[in-house]
């Protein structure tokens, strides 16, 4: 029998006695545990092995058959014994859930979608939304750099993509549908590109995981907060952190709780003390929030090995993990000095793409514990505000029908855009390469940064060479006066501005505030993302004169 969609099994071992079979269709069905079904082309089960996927939901049944046997559609055979086996479904974490989480339901006027949607025949006059004849925008359109290449370069090849009104194809909807109201979950085929990626990427090992659109990341931080916290409740964090990240939180009343951080983030065995030895205020923590991929604001990554480790930890006490990864595309490999290669381009010949990425921590997430929050900001632009959540269903569920009663969705122009070009005019494979010509750009721009940091900045700064993202982090090595000087730290970035550079200074980075036990850590962040590379060299030669006073 097929396994309930709600058991929280480790694997579903199930054995189909029997499928229906549509003549006129040439198919094969079987039900699903969500209760629609899955269907299996004659065609597919002739070739012997197939993953048949249920329309519905994430499900996938892997069907094989021997072929000596039992022969698809033969009439003396209606029923043809499969062997099938489901990926464990996501433990059943609800009751961490706070109560405002627990009493949201979907709103009832957008329930009504899904009979329009299975019946194009109906007729509504329930729906008080706008007719799409009165939008007086007939197409919309963006000239975009060819996959791979860059429109910083005059010479760079581009297309057109567009979308226009009653013009859907068969990949993506018409522009009436982008610019019209939406249930939450984002226009389908924006998600369907969102699942295909994720399925590619990050493989989730279980079963019953789904997405659901964001307006960026900061807005998935919102919600995936909200789904388990409430006023007086206390969210592990990482000891220097994202300050949007902590301005999220502190309206809400949450508390922060640091955990120590090494040159790859977060350190398990102090998440583990943490839980460990809790002893309040209030109730033990249910989140830890992570950037485990060029984490802002030090630039540190966890290697595979690390991120097993926080999973594990985050496992024995039963934790939420928040993986907010909007760097992860921008894995850049290791910086190698000017001086140790042949050829500048040695550099450049082991940039990741999609192919060698680190592992993600939902990609070794079997208990379903991992939401991740995805965005194309760092990628294509910030300002599109479009991004992704992924995290087991009724997860996905419950920020569906937050987006309802909040943003609705991403805007409809920018999932527009973003849908036609990457199901159709780039696909994944262009996606790939034009990821890895951003790469390209910021691992240029890190190891010039880096090469001049290193020429200037020597006996006054230390850093680790991030593998990933924009950002180095610098501890200011002090000389002995400074050291024993309250206030150090704003006299270092007064000096800075008198001397036309400007650095970020740790202290607001902490989750604990400007408190004098933060004030004065000698630490800074720089990114190399904006400023001209020509600026490099005239920035830090700067932030060196700034320092010279207080370092040795």
């Amino acid at each position: 029998m097929a396994a309930d969609a709600g058991t929280d099994n480790v694997y579903d071992e199930v054995e189909i006695e029997d499928m229906d079979y549509d003549e006129d269709e040439e198919k094969y069905y079987y039900p699903c545990p969500c209760g629609d079904r899955f269907e299996i082309s004659k065609e597919l089960l002739e070739e012997g092995e197939t993953i048949a996927h249920c329309p519905s939901c994430s499900l996938r049944l892997r069907v094989v058959y021997d072929p000596d046997e039992f022969a698809p559609g033969d009439d003396d055979d209606e029923a043809i014994p499969l062997s099938t086996t489901i990926t464990p479904h996501a433990k059943d974490l609800s009751g961490l859930f706070s109560e405002v989480t627990k009493r949201r339901k979907n709103s009832p006027l957008k329930s009504f979608q899904k009979y329009m949607d299975a019946d194009p025949t109906i007729v509504s006059l329930g729906a008080g939304l706008p007719h799409p004849d009165t939008f007086p925008f007939a197409s919309i359109s963006a000239t975009v750099a060819e996959a791979g290449t860059s429109v910083a370069n005059p010479d760079a090849a581009t297309k057109v993509v567009a979308v226009a009104t009653k013009k859907a194809t068969a990949n993506v909807e018409g522009l009436e549908r982008f610019l019209q109201y939406g249930n939450g979950r984002g226009v389908p085929s924006y998600i369907q590109f969102a699942r295909e990626h994720t399925d590619h990427v990050h493989a989730p090992p279980y079963e019953d995981w789904d997405v659901v659109a964001s307006s960026g990341n900061t807005d998935a931080l919102t919600k995936a907060i909200a789904l388990f916290y409430q006023s007086g409740d206390t969210l592990i964090v990482d000891e220097w952190t994202y300050p949007a990240a902590i301005e999220t939180v502190r309206p809400m009343g949450i508390r922060l709780a640091p955990v120590e951080m090494d040159s790859e983030g977060m350190v398990p065995s102090d998440l583990d003390r943490l839980c460990g030895t809790w002893g309040g205020p209030g109730n033990a923590p249910r989140l830890v929030y992570m950037v485990p991929t060029a984490q802002n604001p030090t630039g540190a990554t966890m290697s595979l090995t690390r991120r097993r480790g926080i999973y594990a930890v985050a496992q024995k006490y039963n934790l939420v993990i928040v993986e907010d990864d909007p760097y992860y595309y921008l894995q850049l490999g290791s910086y190698k000095p000017l001086t140790d290669v042949n050829d500048p381009e040695d550099r450049y010949k082991d940039l990741p793409g999609t192919a060698s990425l680190i592992p993600s921590l939902l990609s070794i997430d079997t208990d379903g514990r991992v939401i991740r929050l995805d965005s194309f900001s760092k990628v294509l632009a910030p300002g599109l505000r479009c991004g992704w959540i992924t995290a087991p269903r009724y997860i996905t569920d419950k920020i569906q029908f937050h987006n309802e009663t909040s943003i609705q969705q991403p805007a409809g122009l920018s999932q527009a855009i973003v849908s036609k070009l990457m199901n159709e005019d780039w696909g994944h494979a262009g996606w790939g390469r034009h990821l890895v010509q951003t790469q390209r750009e910021y691992a240029e721009r890190r190891d010039q940064f880096v090469d001049i940091c290193q020429s200037h900045l020597k006996g006054k700064v230390e850093f680790t060479v991030p593998t990933a993202g924009m950002f180095l982090w610098f501890r200011v090595l002090l000389n002995e006066e400074s050291t024993k000087k309250e206030g150090v730290m704003r006299e270092i970035f007064e000096s800075m501005i008198n001397n036309h550079v400007l650095l970020v200074p740790g202290y607001m980075f902490s989750p604990l505030g400007q408190t004098d036990e933060v004030l004065d850590k000698p630490y800074m962040r720089a990114a190399f993302s904006y400023a001209a590379v020509s600026s490099f060299e005239t920035a830090i030669s700067r932030l060196a004169q700034a320092l010279e006073p207080f370092t040795c």
